[in-house]
């Protein structure tokens, strides 16, 4: 029985063998199926248990058309031959379990073909990243203002929406039945038409065409065949209008928004709310870079802090730009020349008002009015030409303005001058160079954003700021494109496509995060912003490069180019503030380590505080001329005055008067020769000899050194508080008149009280006489030469000038031993009898030389005499009390000199009177003038107190304060995101 149903099994194998399902070959027993050999050969070793039998359920796939089977074959047994016993259902299962490899092989190969097709085409799509900063901040917002969770709620759930779907799996079972296996690429380009679609939508410049076909399907050819091109243009109409739309609806929004708004500001204002409001963010960064730009200019370095620095070539249209973002006309305009000669930080905040202000002055200029805003340009037009030095044409010093006003966009621009390329009459020589290397000086802040302007209505290939723009910032990651006078450019270029491959970027040589086409009027500076904004939008939205596509609308009006600006900027901001401060963290810790290491017993003093501190010292030293005693007021003004007129007392009064023959004569000489010096020498002098000496004391107490507690960095500020005060000060013109008359009335007094007068007349006497004496013998030794012990000891010999005078001295000598009483001038009689004896001797003289040497013989002579007869007028008091009435004794000289002496001492005395009561407090108050106009001279100070150490501590203070500013504003803006 089983040999007969196992013979009738093989006849089947056999059989399904010869039938026509295309095996070929030969299949040895061992690669058959267990289950195979284990049926058709009952001798082949089998598992340890008994399987069940199998149970197929044979399919007709279009891979068993490549099955092979293997032909019957006879196998020798014990009983003969027999035909090979083939079951053919055990076959076919092991065809199949051989197909799924091939199934599983072609499905993974078609995916990872399919992804790497699909990776593709999204690295060509565009990364819409980067242009985020695009879209207004209220889309990114809107979470803050829309519930999404009742949303959420008020939509019909999953289960709702799957009910009123058809049934995809049941759709699903009925195309698998119908197509078998799907060919792996269907779904790629599918992915791609799905791609293509979004591109389209997003207004992709180009005619892309993508062409998806499938072979499989032949429905697809019932779509309306529509060209590209007309695709393309239609939906790019349909977009341009829907974006129109919502542009008109933004900006509807944000007008209401920032009416609300100046409401809301306004109430603010006026204290309804009682609430004292906080600094803006704008405000505060505002802050951080004017403490930064003195920081910068005094270190002559530049911080890395986010700012717009809008440069162009002249006459571009940066300030029109720059006035259309502050929405009013606050720059001086010029035709063709060069109007901004220094860089211009302009700030610009929302407030409830539109005003303007300069850093240092409390003004505001309302934009709102005509009046205030040609004041305003006026007022930077004089802060420019002030800030330009004499010899140049434009200034590196840069002027301060913050612009507030309801709808402004927070950021701070900094207007840089025109690039030039040829340098004209009346501007200095460097005037281009200092305009490349301003610009170069804030571009190549890493963190700044270039705002590059370029005129559409010249050719292109006579920009210069491109380039400049190109070196500082080559790929473009800060830099944003503003192609300006568009309708000119619309006008007069030849070829529309130019223009969009400016605003494209493929006609310059530089990169940038984004390009705009702007408008910012007709030319006409006496157009408002609210006209130049209505011409601006009815160009765009009737001209040919808009429909055309040429330009995008994004991409076109100053709104959205300050939108755009204004993002970029605060993005800068938020990456690099952060670091910025870290920065000076650690300048800050550099520092402090500095200070304590080289001064560390001495407090930080900056510059204002060591100033103040060396005013009190000032002070309190112009103070201390009060404290100088009379004594010594008037031996100091008493002896500087002797010393100003003694030559003039000697020379023009005691020796003239000694000519004369009787004391009549003397006398009489004297008090005419008094009298004139009174009127006319005598109260200027004494004038100038107290200012000296006011000066000289002055001077004494602001320089002497006080120990330790000297300080000789306020040496120089000392020094020129000094000047300037001794410069301002002027006597008290009436104080002349007044001495005039304290003079003569006490040099017309001739009567000696006392003994002790008469005394110190002769002792005031004797020294002048024996001063003077020494003085004339110091002369005649110069005219000689030296004496014979000199020029023995020092080997030392006579020229031969001197050597002449020598011989004429001793000449002169031998006259005057001859006659005692000789008188002060010699006669030409004597003079020729001197020259004779001298060339007798062989000495050739002149007779003006003979007159010059005998006038200080003869000087020695009458001191020698004069100092003799002082002597024996020690005891003649008695005398002078007689009026020398018989007696031979004269003493006129001695009154003479006790009459000089008593005036000088009551000038003294008036003078030291004037000094402390007067020019003291009057000195004291030009000193604290001067303080003050030097406490306001920031420049002043600077080049007054420098120093290692000064210039530390300002640093340090520089740096601390820029450190806490810069802390509180990374706090507010954290709380403001």
């Amino acid at each position: 029985m089983w040999r007969a149903r196992a013979a009738a099994a093989c006849l089947v194998c056999q059989s399904l063998g010869n039938s026509g399902y295309g095996m070929k070959g030969k299949s040895p027993l061992q690669k058959l199926h267990l289950v195979s050999r284990s049926i058709h050969h009952p001798c082949y070793p089998s598992s340890k248990f008994q399987r069940p039998p199998l149970r197929i359920s044979v399919q007709q796939f279009s891979s068993l058309n490549h099955l092979t089977l293997r032909k019957t074959k006879l196998l020798y047994v014990k009983h003969g031959y027999q035909p090979h016993r083939n079951f053919w259902l055990a076959r076919v299962a092991s065809r199949l379990l051989k197909l799924r490899y091939l199934v599983l092989g072609s499905a993974v190969g078609g995916g990872y073909t399919a992804k790497k097709t699909y990776d593709q085409w999204k690295d060509m799509m565009p990364d819409l990243s980067d242009y985020k900063w695009i879209v207004p901040d209220f889309v990114w917002d809107l979470d803050e203002f829309i519930d999404f969770e009742k949303l959420n709620k008020a939509l019909p759930d999953a289960e709702d929406l799957a009910r009123l779907l058809p049934d995809f799996d049941k759709i699903g079972e009925s195309l698998s039945s119908l197509k078998g296996f799907f060919s792996p690429g269907y779904n790629l380009v599918s992915e791609v038409i799905g791609a293509s679609d979004l591109l389209l939508l997003l207004g992709t410049p180009g005619e892309t065409a993508f062409k998806a076909t499938d072979q499989g399907y032949d429905n697809d050819k019932q779509y309306k065949k529509v060209s590209d091109k007309d695709k393309i243009d239609q939906l790019q109409e349909e977009l341009l209008r829907t974006q129109l739309k919502y542009q008109r609806m933004l900006e509807r929004l944000e007008k209401e928004n920032k009416e609300l708004r100046k409401l809301v500001l306004q109430r603010d204002d006026k204290g309804i709310h009682q609430r004292k409001l906080k600094k803006s963010l704008i405000d505060m960064y505002s802050e951080v870079l004017d403490i930064l730009s003195d920081y910068d200019a005094s270190y002559n370095t530049q911080d890395h802090l986010p700012r717009v620095v809008v440069v162009g070539d002249q006459s571009a249209g940066k300030t029109s730009v720059l006035e259309m973002i502050a929405q009013a006309r606050i720059f001086p305009r010029g035709s063709g020349e060069m109007m901004t000669r220094s860089p211009v930080k302009v700030t610009l905040s929302e407030g409830p008002h539109h005003v303007a202000l300069f850093k240092d002055s409390s003004r505001e200029f309302d934009l709102t009015k005509e009046e205030d805003l040609a004041a305003l340009r006026n007022e930077i037009e004089i802060r420019m030409r002030n800030s330009v030095k004499e010899g140049c044409t434009v200034s590196t010093e840069t002027i301060s303005l913050n612009v507030k006003g309801p709808g402004l966009q927070r950021m701070v621009l900094v207007d840089l001058p025109g690039v030039i390329s040829t340098v004209t009459s009346g501007m200095a020589p460097d005037t281009k160079e200092t305009i490349f290397s301003i610009s170069k000086a804030y571009m190549q802040n890493p963190n700044a954003i270039i705002l590059c302007i370029q005129d559409g209505s010249v050719d292109a290939e006579r920009s210069i700021v491109t380039d400049l723009v190109s070196q500082m910032d080559p790929q473009g990651k800060r830099t944003i494109f503003v192609l300006t006078k568009v309708d000119l450019a619309e006008k007069n270029v030849a070829s529309p496509s130019r223009i969009q491959q400016i605003i494209e970027g493929k006609l310059f040589p530089m990169k940038a995060l984004g390009y705009f086409a702007v408008v910012t009027g007709k030319g006409n500076t006496n157009e408002s912003i609210d006209s130049i904004k209505e011409y601006e939008e009815d160009f765009f939205q009737n001209s040919k490069l808009l429909k055309t596509c040429m330009l995008k609308a994004h991409q076109v009006t100053t709104r959205n180019l300050s939108l755009a600006v204004s993002d970029c900027f605060w993005k800068m901001v938020r990456e690099s503030v952060e670091q910025q401060a870290d920065a000076f963290k650690a300048t800050r810790f550099n520092l402090e380590t500095e200070w304590k290491n080289n001064y560390p017993r001495l407090r930080e003093l900056d510059r204002n505080e060591l100033f103040e501190k060396a005013k009190n010292e000032i002070l309190d030293e112009v103070i201390s001329l009060t404290q100088v005693t009379p004594k010594h007021w008037e031996e100091i003004l008493q002896k500087t005055l002797w010393e100003r007129v003694s030559t003039h007392v000697i020379e023009n009064i005691y020796l003239p008067a000694a000519q004369t023959v009787n004391s009549g004569t003397f006398n009489t000489t004297v008090d005419i020769k008094l009298k004139q010096w009174t009127d006319k020498q005598l109260p200027n002098k004494a004038v100038e000899v107290a200012w000296a000496t006011l000066q000289e004391e002055f001077s004494r107490f602001m320089t002497e050194q006080k120990g330790k507690e000297h300080d000789d960095i306020f040496d120089k500020l000392k020094q020129a508080v000094k000047e300037e005060s001794i410069k301002r000060h002027k006597w008290n013109e009436r104080a002349e008149d007044s001495l005039r008359v304290i003079q003569h009335n006490a040099l017309e007094d001739r009567s000696i009280s006392d003994k002790q007068q008469w005394d110190a007349a002769i002792h005031f006497m004797e020294e002048t006489l024996q001063s003077r004496l020494k003085d004339t013998e110091s002369v005649i030794e110069d005219m000689v030469g030296p004496d014979w012990k000199k020029r023995w000891l020092y080997w030392i010999t006579r020229s031969k000038e001197q050597h002449v005078r020598n011989e004429t001295k001793n000449e002169l000598e031998k006259l005057i031993k001859c006659n005692d009483d000789h008188a002060a001038y010699l006669a030409n009689d004597e003079v020729t009898t001197v020259r004779k004896n001298l060339e007798a001797r062989g000495v050739t003289v002149d007779p003006c030389l003979i007159k010059d040497t005998w006038h200080q013989i003869y000087r020695r002579h009458f001191l020698r005499t004069a100092l003799s007869h002082c002597n024996l007028c020690r005891r003649g008091f008695y005398y002078y009390q007689r009026h020398f009435v018989d007696s031979e004794l004269e003493c006129n000289d001695v009154v003479l000199f006790w009459r000089i002496q008593r005036m000088l001492a009551i000038t003294a005395n008036t003078l030291r009177q004037q000094l402390t009561n007067t020019e003291v407090r009057r000195l004291e108050k030009n000193v604290k003038e001067v303080l003050e106009d030097f406490a306001e001279d920031s420049e002043k100070k600077v080049t007054l107190l420098t120093g290692k150490r000064v210039q530390l501590a300002e640093d340090l203070k520089k740096v601390r304060e820029i450190q806490e500013k810069l802390e509180v504003f990374i706090e507010a803006l954290h709380q403001e995101k």
